[in-house]
């Protein structure tokens, strides 16, 4: 008859789950499969001093992964303090974010500076605003300066596809993808 076991494991960036399914025998005890619930992600950047960064990454997030790479490429060098204030103003709409390369058909904006096309991305600003908020929570527990923090590592990429299907006419149907966002911030305290 199978057995399930729970097992744990901490690490120094994860706590990973298994579950071990055992059959046993008169005389031995076979393992039929591990099940592990927990991915393993990493950092896409390397050399970062841990004493003087913080770091605060959003993984399968529910936004566009187009808005998202604008968004990020907006916020890249700022100051932690500048970019929640910019994502608060684009919440409000009175600020918009410009779009340099998803910007097919889109209207000019009065309100940027080198750039033309636009938009709010409400949804994906509304994400990557939590994560900055752990960001800063993060360094306030490693003791960091809020205030002294610049963003110098901040990206998107895509992540998985959640797999949906709208039924059309004619007995078919039509595939309904939900597309899914990783970000990463990393914020180093400069002097």
């Amino acid at each position: 008859m199978p057995i399930k076991e729970k097992n744990q494991v901490n690490d120094s960036n994860h706590t990973i789950y298994w579950f071990n399914i055992y059959y046993i025998t008169n005389s031995f005890i076979f393992t039929i499969k591990t099940v592990k619930l927990v991915p393993n992600y990493k950092l896409s950047i390397l050399g970062i001093d841990p004493d003087k960064t913080a770091i605060a990454t959003g993984r399968n997030l529910d936004i566009s992964p187009k808005h998202a790479r604008e968004v990020t490429l907006a916020l890249k060098g700022m100051q932690l303090e500048a970019a929640v204030d910019y994502l608060d103003k684009v919440l409000k709409f009175e600020r918009s974010i410009p779009f340099r390369r998803h910007n097919k058909k889109m209207s000019h904006r009065s309100d940027l500076v080198g750039w033309h096309s636009g938009r709010y991305p409400v949804k994906a600003c509304k994400e990557i605003k939590k994560v900055l908020e752990n960001l800063e929570n993060n360094a306030i527990f490693k003791g960091l300066d809020t205030e002294k923090i610049k963003l110098v590592h901040i990206i998107s990429q895509r992540a998985r596809k959640v797999k949906g299907y709208m039924p059309r006419a004619q007995g078919s149907s039509s595939p309904k993808y939900n597309h899914l966002s990783h970000i990463e911030i990393v914020g180093e305290e400069f002097d």
